[in-house]
């Protein structure tokens, strides 16, 4: 298999906000990555009281079956399997005092966690 690099306007797997693609961008800078090959991975993973969590980490290059976004000059990498639960979904940036992170927005989750920390799709 081979990495699939979709247009974020052709694809509706994840959306990035500007804010999310910013923070990214900039934490990616600061770790001295290269933004043009590096990107931010975003997977699912067994977790959590209602079964399922999100994970993200900074990636050098994708994966050969990974799926990469680019959204404002960020670079988005899920795996396959990631994919399945998190597809349309939008990833965005909180500002704050109390609030202050990135954020995903899943629609295939039908229930989480009092704390919000794990889903179910």
């Amino acid at each position: 298999m081979s990495t699939e690099t979709v247009d974020a306007g052709n694809d509706p797997a994840i959306e990035v906000t500007p804010d999310a693609a910013e923070e990214a961008l900039s934490l990616l800078e600061g770790e001295g990555l290269d933004t043009e090959e590096a990107g931010l991975r975003l997977f699912v993973q067994q977790g959590g009281c209602a079964g399922l969590s999100y994970g993200m980490r900074f990636d050098t290059e994708p994966e050969d079956d990974d799926l990469v976004v680019e959204h404002h000059g960020l670079r988005v990498f899920v795996d396959p399997a990631s994919r399945n639960y998190i597809g349309g979904s939008k990833l965005d940036y909180e500002h704050g005092l109390q609030a202050a992170g990135f954020e995903v927005e899943n629609p295939n989750v039908v229930s989480e966690c009092g704390c919000g920390e794990s889903f179910r799709t």
